[in-house]
């Protein structure tokens, strides 16, 4: 796979609970799109598998584990991402402190979720490059949409984190992203037929 669609970067603190959670979720979503997904943590814990909780329901949903290996931010990253997509606002100001240009296209994953469902997708947004890739299109029309939808009251806003937390935070953790990762996952196939 090229990537040439584009890529997004997932980010939590560890990056072996939340980050990777999305990240192989996203990754199913984005089947046929030609889109890179992958993940990194603000501290991460470097070269470690995924949380077992995390695992678990992922292999529950069919979906595999075994190869993912914890990895630390770094601004190349972030660089070469399209899109990315954090699992609190905490993380979002992190990233954006760590590469200021990051601004335009970093959100936090539950805020981005109210934008692609507000935006206009099909029609090109001012902000958007003529040739970027269909995520980098994505990132543009979900932000021609900020101003159109009230942002998040902080109780409401994030991804709860599980790490070394019982299994009800697991799932507590599933249900958020099971509630704001599908309309990603559609708005990047509605731009991907626009294109």
């Amino acid at each position: 796979m090229t990537n040439e669609q584009g890529r997004i970067l997932i980010v939590c603190t560890g990056n072996v609970c939340r980050s990777p959670y999305i990240e192989r979720l996203l990754t199913v979503g984005m089947r046929g799109l030609d889109v890179g997904v992958s993940s990194a943590g603000t501290r991460a814990l470097a070269g470690k598998p995924m949380d077992q909780g995390s695992a678990r329901l992922l292999k529950d949903a069919g979906i595999g584990t075994d190869d993912f290996v914890a990895r630390q931010l770094t601004p190349a990253m972030l660089a070469e991402a399209d899109l990315v997509l954090t699992a609190t606002r905490e993380h979002r100001r992190e990233v954006v402190q760590l590469e200021p240009k990051a601004l335009r296209y970093t959100h936090a994953v539950d805020d981005f979720s109210d934008l692609v469902a507000a935006a206009d997708l099909r029609n090109a947004s001012f902000l958007e490059s003529q040739g970027a890739p269909m995520i980098a299109k994505l990132a543009s029309r979900a932000q021609s949409a900020r101003g159109e939808v009230a942002a998040r009251v902080a109780e409401d806003s994030g991804i709860v984190d599980p790490f070394r937390q019982p299994d009800s935070v697991f799932m507590l953790m599933a249900q958020q992203v099971g509630e704001v990762l599908p309309r990603i996952v559609r708005a990047a196939h509605e731009v991907a037929v626009s294109c």
